[in-house]
């Protein structure tokens, strides 16, 4: 897995200005192998629909993963005879290596891609594209599995692909309900971070790219789209999904090790509404306590199935100090991630060893209580030990939280460091590193410049609207994107320009 980046966090998300509008704003690419016959279809399509309705500058590529047929002889042809359209050339195949490469050398502030069949609905391009433009999102992603989205698929595909999210959520705890969608955008300043940590140069670049930017608190909007399957289609289902699966045990075993340095790809502090300091507003202490409580209820569990296996070989003292300390450890973890959100390993060492101080207070409250039973009954029954221990703990458990709270994982905003990376929040968390920020499923985002429509005058619904069909309702038209009226035309791109990186 590769770590090697620039160092320092991502810059603070912010509407990209109104430039020149013969400056790039958008480059989609479409990366191909062997498609000389669906390949000019597609990029006239394509460019059409952009010039009739994308309100910015923007620019074709065509990805050329080594094809072997008339595909790069098309796509010259293309660049030569369209000036919004340009061309490259790969030497080895692989959708990953296409994008990483293309997306690297290009200038445009906002990079997509999207499968040279046309799968998805162009409509939603624009809803993909408008809220990384606005700076409300990082990455946009085109769900084919959101309620409102409209496909047409066999059930084959149908069934691999919820099979496939499935996975990605029981074992990398994927909250992006479709990571296989041909139909993705992302900023150019997060790709360049982001970029280098993903490994795969296949087709699991896309759900590594994923999963990475939400383990890293980055923000993934997704726009349901329209999507008819192509029947044509030369991806090899069961090749691909044997190396997603690979992929799969691999981000997920380095995600396990800490062996990727997420923390670059944080935002500054402040960034994030939650770091900042509000008056009258609470700073979390319900959602802690629920965190805590959970944690240890799921703790205790596990300590006495520790007490139980550990009491089989050896006395009641023993099994309990051991118990306890493999359990104060996970314990002290998980407390550290999921109730007070330090994410990192700035620090963790540093949080074991005070999670060690929490657990001999525990071990003396527990152990006490043992000896004091022990000193009433000679030879106790297994269900009385257990049920004072459970008492121990319940009394440990309340100090434990305010040992954690006030000492362990303290409110900091003098901006002291903790480990290699400042804590500036009120979790202790890295310096712009977001607390559990989720993935944000934002469907009607409105396009750049337009406001969303304001609500019915009187606040109910009118009879029509409420069912379908009523007399008063009037017919809906096709949904179509409007044209982009009074705008400047882009500037021919030239692929010879100074400081041109392809």
């Amino acid at each position: 897995m590769r770590t090697d980046s620039s160092s320092g966090t991502l810059p603070a998300r912010e509407h990209l200005p109104a430039g020149d509008a013969g400056t790039p704003v958008l480059d989609v690419v479409i990366p191909v192998y062997n498609e000389e016959k669906d390949l000019e279809p597609c990029v006239l399509r394509l460019h059409d629909h952009l010039r009739r309705t994308f309100p910015y500058a923007f620019r074709i590529t065509v990805a050329d993963n080594a094809s072997t047929d008339a595909t790069p002889a098309v796509a010259a042809r293309l660049g030569a005879e369209i000036a919004e359209v340009s061309h490259f050339r790969l030497e080895q195949k692989g959708r990953g290596r296409a994008l990483r490469a293309v997306w690297s050398a290009s200038e445009a502030p906002i990079l997509a891609y999207m499968d040279v069949d046309l799968s998805t609905d162009l409509n939603a391009l624009l809803p993909l594209v408008a809220p990384l433009i606005s700076g409300h999102s990082d990455l946009a992603i085109g769900s084919r599995l959101a309620r409102s989205s409209r496909v047409v698929r066999g059930p084959k595909r149908e069934f691999i692909s919820r099979a496939y999210n499935l996975i990605l959520r029981g074992s990398l705890q994927a909250r992006f309900s479709d990571a296989q969608c041909g139909f993705k955008a992302i900023r150019r300043d997060v790709a360049q971070v982001l970029l280098p940590l993903v490994e795969d140069t296949g087709w699991f670049f896309d759900t590594e790219m994923l999963v990475l930017a939400e383990r890293a608190g980055l923000r993934i909007h997704e726009v349901p789209v329209d999507w008819v399957d192509d029947p044509d289609s030369t991806v090899h289902i069961v090749r691909t999904a044997t190396e997603d699966l690979k992929g799969v045990w691999r981000v997920g075993k380095a995600l396990a090790s800490g062996s990727l340095s997420l923390d670059r790809l944080a935002r500054p502090f402040g960034d994030d509404p939650r770091d900042r300091d509000i008056k009258d507003v609470p700073k979390g202490l319900a959602r802690q306590l629920v965190g805590f409580c959970v944690v240890g209820g799921l703790s205790t569990l596990f300590y006495l199935l520790l007490y139980s296996a550990f009491r089989q070989f050896s006395g009641s003292q023993i099994a309990n100090a051991l118990a306890l300390l493999v359990s104060a450890v996970a314990n002290t973890a998980a407390n550290r991630r999921l109730t007070f959100g330090v994410r990192g390993r700035g620090g963790a060492v540093r949080h074991q060893a005070q999670g060690l101080v929490v657990f001999g207070i525990g071990l003396a409250l527990t152990s006490g209580s043992l000896a004091a039973l022990n000193a009433a009954s000679s030879e106790p029954a297994h269900s009385t030990e257990l049920a004072v221990l459970i008492a121990a703990n319940l009394a440990a458990t309340v100090l434990r939280f305010l040992l954690f709270r006030a000492w362990v994982f303290p409110d900091r905003r003098d901006g002291a460091v903790d480990g290699p990376a400042a804590t500036g929040g009120p979790t202790g968390r890295p310096t712009g590193h977001p607390v559990g920020r989720s993935t944000v499923v934002a469907s009607h985002t409105p396009a750049p410049g337009t406001s969303p429509a304001p609500p019915h005058p009187t606040g109910a619904v009118p009879e029509y609207a409420a069912h379908p069909g009523h007399p008063e309702q009037p017919p809906l038209p096709r949904r179509q994107a409007a044209p982009a009226q009074g705008l400047q035309p882009a500037r021919p791109y030239d692929s010879t320009e100074p400081g041109d990186k392809r």
